[in-house]
């Protein structure tokens, strides 16, 4: 265990994900939980660490969207992500600043940096969280043993979805979790906000960690995707084949949804995997979700339980997704679907 003065850590960051100088949405769904976050302390300020080269120009975005102060590391060395000069980065930006809390987005990127980075400031990761909180640890008073206050509990599935761990790291600092996108609720921009902006150089220099990056090739999917959607249509393993998937297709097109489905589905090779829904997918929060031959395992539901209306199409009336179905029809989606089709197309040409 280190030994390290806890009082020392303030403050909530938020490594700020840029790629080819965009902001990444997680960033600002970050953003707006590190500020739920920071009510909760006494060091209310939220800090975004943003890494990359000729990015200072978003630091007004992030100030919009919930920074108080935005530090960024602008290099060449930055340009496009490699694990070392990016890990070198916030690994230096923590031991500068000391951060009470440090929370990553759970993408690709965020997935290879967190836990390279808390093993170099020696403080535990927590990975996947899908909820935070402030709070004491442990969560129940045990005789004879402190119960810190002030903590950061991070919850995330576990034992593949079948139950719910909280883990705090009551000892160590900062506090760092990966948090999965999608999950959290981003502030209302504001453009009139303005944040500190501090410029800090790591100091760069190439050893036997770099890798060469020989070529960058983008694919262009015409994939949408699922998170943005206002409306999906969302079929499991019921819907029987990838050719049964035109019945959902049609019912997408009428109402302007986007098909989704869930892990059997790809598994299955029926659709990509761009389109699950679920723990090991996306978390998604339409409007409305209609949730097709899909039985509602928790790795399901845990993935699309905050959507506003969830409609349940099953002909196994015990199916666990009539428990978080706001509407639910048994029966045979395959007569079911097309004709709720039908009477959308009618409803809409006589409108």
């Amino acid at each position: 265990m280190q030994n390290i003065n806890l009082e020392d850590y303030k403050g909530v960051f938020v490594f700020a994900q840029q790629v080819d100088n965009e902001l990444s949405g997680i960033a600002y769904e970050l953003l707006g939980e590190a500020g739920r976050l920071a009510a909760n302390l006494e060091e209310k300020t939220v800090t975004a660490v943003l890494l990359g080269s000729n990015v200072s120009g978003l630091a007004d975005e992030l100030a919009a969207y919930g920074a108080d102060r935005v530090i960024v590391v602008d290099d060449p060395a930055l340009e496009t992500y490699m694990t070392e000069p990016y890990a070198h980065a916030l690994a230096a930006v923590i031991e500068e600043y000391k951060p009470e809390t440090m929370l990553v987005g759970a993408t690709a990127i965020g997935r290879d940096l967190a836990p390279t980075v808390s093993a170099r400031v020696k403080t535990g990761l927590t990975a996947d969280c899908t909820q935070l909180e402030i709070g004491d640890f442990p969560l129940v008073a045990i005789p004879g043993k402190e119960q810190k206050h002030n903590q950061l509990l991070m919850t995330r599935p576990a034992f593949g979805g079948n139950t719910i761990a909280t883990i705090a790291c009551p000892d160590n600092r900062p506090q760092m979790a990966t948090v999965r996108a999608g999950v959290m609720q981003k502030n209302e921009p504001d453009f009139s906000r303005k944040a500190e902006v501090i410029t800090f150089n790591p100091v760069f220099e190439k050893n036997n960690r770099y890798v060469e990056i020989m070529e960058v090739v983008k694919a262009v999917s015409d994939v949408e995707d699922i998170m943005d959607a206002k409306i999906l249509v969302s079929g499991g393993r019921g819907v029987g084949s990838k050719e049964n998937f035109k019945i959902l297709q049609d019912l997408a097109d009428a109402i302007g949804g986007t098909v989704s489905c869930s892990r059997a589905v790809v598994d299955s090779g029926w659709l990509p995997s761009d389109l699950q829904v679920g723990q090991t997918g996306k978390t998604v929060r339409p409007q409305v979700y209609f949730a097709i031959g899909i039985s509602g395992a928790i790795q399901h539901v845990a993935g699309m339980e905050e959507s506003d209306i969830i409609i349940a199409i099953n002909k196994d009336e015990d199916a666990p997704i009539f428990d978080v179905a706001d509407y639910g029809i048994v029966g045979d989606l395959n007569k079911i679907v097309p004709q709720l089709t039908e009477a959308i197309k009618t409803a809409i040409a006589n409108k």
